[in-house]
């Protein structure tokens, strides 16, 4: 029952095509919180990228949560109306759907089953539908400042709330580093900060 609680990435310097790199994983830290649904294991995993000759390109930390507890208490039927953009200037709207995350899964090597088998997600894992990855809202929520022309160093988020496929959401952003996922009925599914 593990999920995608967060993360932070940190690019120092640019790879380049032919380099040898290294990746370096590592167990950061660990912390057992109490949580409405049971105990849960939040632990974070840092990765280092450094080339042959040690220079470091970039560092990123993810943030687990393995959660303990009945699963046959899911969560409310999630809602499917269309979220509300306020005033960001910068949104993307999309509607994941099982293919696209079938897609996401392969490319990332992720086999969780939350994200492409209905079944196991409902009756295991207590969910109302398959589980949009954390990491494919992240990068949509990093597509905001591309798209702007800003180049990004740095990136901080934070998932708040599970998205759902069939659900529609917005990537909402705007210059000054503040990045949000709104889900329906008022939702903010992850909250990110770049610069």
């Amino acid at each position: 029952r593990r999920m995608f609680a967060g993360g932070r990435f940190t690019l120092h310097s640019p790879l380049r095509i032919g380099d040898g790199v290294t990746r370096r994983s590592e167990l950061a830290s660990t912390a057992l919180k109490q949580g409405r649904s049971g105990e849960m294991l939040f632990v974070t995993v840092r990765h280092t990228y450094r080339t042959e000759t040690g220079t470091e390109l970039a560092a990123e930390e993810q943030d687990l949560v393995y959660r303990s507890g009945d699963p046959s208490k899911s969560p409310p039927e999630p809602s499917f109306d269309s979220p509300n953009s306020g005033d960001a200037p910068w949104t993307l709207p999309l509607t994941a759907d099982p293919v696209l995350l079938f897609r996401f899964s392969a490319l990332t090597y992720n086999a969780h089953r939350i994200h492409y088998d209905e079944t196991y997600t409902k009756e295991v894992e207590g969910h109302p539908g398959l589980v949009v990855h954390g990491p494919l809202l992240a990068i949509l929520l990093l597509e905001l400042p591309r798209r702007a022309g800003h180049k990004i160093r740095e990136l901080s988020f934070r998932a708040r709330n599970p998205v759902y496929a069939g659900q529609p959401f917005l990537a909402t952003g705007s210059p000054d580093g503040d990045l949000a996922i709104k889900a329906p009925a008022g939702v903010t599914a992850m909250t990110a900060a770049f610069a």
